[in-house]
């Protein structure tokens, strides 16, 4: 399992308007973070995993267009939401 009910609560309080907002672009940021970083584990164990490899592009490429869009809105808002993710620029 990708992520527990626990966790994908805990990152949308935390990046959310409230307890609901799970449509909002750094919620959805987030939550292709903590993925991202799930399948970056797999990967260390299975090299050869290339459909995964594939899924996990396209789930960076989806992630990347919704930080552009983030970053077009709101530069304050982009700059503090990958700092708190922990991603480079």
């Amino acid at each position: 399992m990708l992520t527990s009910k626990e966790r994908k609560n805990e990152l949308v309080k935390e990046f959310g308007r409230d307890e609901k907002d799970t449509g909002s672009a750094e919620v959805q940021i987030a939550l292709l973070t903590e993925r991202i970083n799930h399948l970056t584990e797999h990967f260390k164990t299975h090299a050869k995993d290339f459909a995964g490899r594939r899924g996990l592009l396209r789930l960076v490429g989806r992630r990347r267009n919704l930080l552009d869009y983030v970053r077009r809105q709101d530069v304050g808002a982009y700059r503090s939401l990958i700092q708190a993710l922990g991603l480079r620029k």
